[in-house]
């Protein structure tokens, strides 16, 4: 006689099947403001996203993308170097939907009011549920404006392949027929500098001629030519997605640290030298190949002047900080997503966990983050406009270096305190939170860790009057909405003052408070002027008004936490 003693009963059902935009409503209110006039055809679309995302079989292949990882192959089997990274066929599919979706550069291919906060939509959603691909979709959605400053013949025969909706995992860009289309990479940082660039002892070697492109190199019928012709020695530390199809990279000219723009494949269809010396064994990510590579004599062409590199991949740097800050409310919002619907359906001491008031207030606390940064993430997008005026500009160089500290710094808490809603279900690998729960401190450090972040705001504030000016401008909307408000507000600009008059030491002492308050005056603003009153009371009470407490879960008494768990 066979004993039944397993019956699975009061387990939470798969959360799949759900639009994952519809079901978002601070998301869905910020692109209908911010974004392109909410017009129905970008609403449609986004809901496409929402839904395909939400399903299982995107689900799926998230997981499976992560627990196949990529693997490196130097060699071929007869022992000529190949450099290729071997990724799941999952990995592709992700990557495929998210640039037939223009996740990656859909803002440059149809500029316009709007352009980026739908861009930035698109990206949140893909990044939601699988955030690894996400590294080479940002690089390739930044790289735009860099490439803009290369001479006109690469960029007659780039930009196209950047703008496109066609995924291709293979390496390409030279050759005959050449690819349609690529993604782009960026490889910076080498082992004794890190963040300091200035470190870097990469060389590059001016080569005779400099036609590396156009209709006599080669390289598929193009006109005009790529520009000065380098050879490229050295290394590069962090150098992720590797199988991308061309890196812009810092290194050391006649005239001082220059960017270059680095083909795998060379015009004429040959391989340049890219020699991948391993794979990072990350926390997280595993998705995503981070990569050591060596350069020895390997071909770049020169973008903008020479000793002007930093300033060439700033602008590239810039819009992936911007996607930083997306990529973390991505995660945010899956984090409290899996929390709410964990608790929506899960029994413990005779009742739903929603309706118990500690489990209610932690997931409240949870959402009225997310929010936060969902209504940041999307505001600063706006900010990227082709049609953002001088001050919108200088607001975004401000807000986008403090958001990035302080949004990406709240990631890694916000999905521990989420994964605990899940209790031992959390902490296993069968459940997304997890892979989230590693996911989350990467956006911290990439593209600039906090101090180099905070930093950072110091030399905005005191080389360009203009970015305070117009952050306050923007963070006053809200004055007279909250005394609470109110009095964080005069505290922000008082510290800004006081901190204008310190020696440097001493500014950078207080650069990580400074920055934190500008975050939260910014966040308390947007959430006082566009999420309801419940909401928007209690983060300015929690999280300027001192009446929260240093986990989730202290909320102001009587704050409507039902109300806040309805958007959730």
């Amino acid at each position: 006689m066979m004993i039944s003693t397993h019956e699975v009963e009061n387990q939470v059902p798969a959360r799949e099947g759900v639009d994952e935009y519809t079901s978002n409503a601070p998301l869905v209110e910020a692109v209908a403001r911010w974004g392109r006039g909410g017009a129905e055809a970008s609403a449609r679309s986004l809901g496409d996203v929402g839904g395909l995302v939400g399903s299982a079989a995107f689900q799926r292949d998230a997981e499976r993308a992560n627990t196949h990882p990529p693997v490196l192959h130097a060699f071929d089997r007869w022992g000529r170097r190949v450099d290729e990274v071997e990724y799941d066929d999952a990995y592709h599919r992700v990557l495929w939907a998210a640039v037939a979706a223009g996740a990656h550069t859909s803002a440059a291919a149809a500029p316009g009011p709007g352009a980026n906060v739908d861009r930035a939509a698109t990206f949140l959603l893909f990044a939601q549920v699988e955030p690894g691909h996400a590294c080479p979709i940002s690089m390739t959605h930044a790289a735009v404006p860099t490439l803009e400053l290369a001479a006109s013949g690469l960029q007659s025969e780039w930009m196209p392949r950047l703008l496109s909706r066609s995924y291709d995992p293979a390496l390409g860009g030279g050759g005959a027929p050449p690819k349609s289309s690529a993604l782009i990479g960026m490889a910076m940082t080498e082992k004794q500098g890190g963040s300091d660039v200035q470190a870097n002892t990469t060389r590059a070697e001016r080569r005779g001629g400099g036609s590396g492109g156009g209709s006599g190199g080669g390289s598929g019928g193009g006109s005009g030519s790529w520009g000065a012709e380098y050879g490229l020695t050295g290394h590069k530390w962090f150098a992720s997605a590797p199988m991308s199809d061309a890196f812009f990279v810092l290194a050391r000219a006649q005239h001082g640290l220059s960017c270059f723009f680095v083909p795998r494949v060379l015009p004429d269809g040959s391989r340049n030298v890219f020699r991948i010396q391993r794979l990072k064994d990350k926390l997280g990510n595993r998705s995503n190949a981070s990569s050591e590579i060596e350069l020895d004599g390997t071909t770049g062409w020169l973008v903008g002047e020479e000793g002007r590199g930093v300033a060439a991949i700033v602008q590239m740097v810039t819009r992936t900080r911007l996607d930083c800050v997306i990529g973390s409310a991505a995660g945010m919002r899956q984090s409290v997503a899996e929390a709410a619907w964990h608790v929506r359906h899960r029994r413990a001491f005779g009742a739903l966990l929603v309706d118990q008031p500690a489990m209610a207030a932690v997931v409240a606390d949870l959402a009225l983050e997310s929010e936060a940064a969902t209504l940041t993430s999307m505001r600063l997008a706006r900010a990227y406009d082709v049609d953002a005026d001088d001050a919108e500009q200088a607001f975004r160089r401000l807000a986008t270096a403090v958001s990035k500290y302080w949004v990406c710094k709240r990631g890694a808490g916000h999905a521990a305190e989420a994964l605990e809603c899940l209790g031992g279900n959390g902490y296993t690998e069968a459940f997304p939170l997890a892979r989230r729960y590693r996911e989350q401190p990467l956006l911290a450090i990439w593209e600039g860790s906090g101090n180099v972040i905070a930093l950072d705001v110091l030399r905005v504030l005191a080389r360009e009057p203009q970015a305070f000016e117009a952050f306050f401008a923007e963070v006053g909307a809200a004055a007279g909405a909250s005394g609470v408000f109110d009095e964080a507000l005069a505290a922000a600009v008082a510290l800004v003052r006081e901190t204008s008059t310190m020696s440097p030491d001493a500014a950078a002492s207080v650069a990580r408070e400074l920055t934190e308050r500008l975050a939260l005056v910014l966040q308390g603003s947007l959430m006082l002027r566009h999420s309801p009153a419940p909401v928007a009371e209690a983060f300015v009470r929690s999280r300027l008004g001192g009446e929260g407490g240093a986990q989730y879960g202290v909320l102001p008494r009587g704050v409507d936490v039902g109300a806040i768990l309805a958007r959730a």
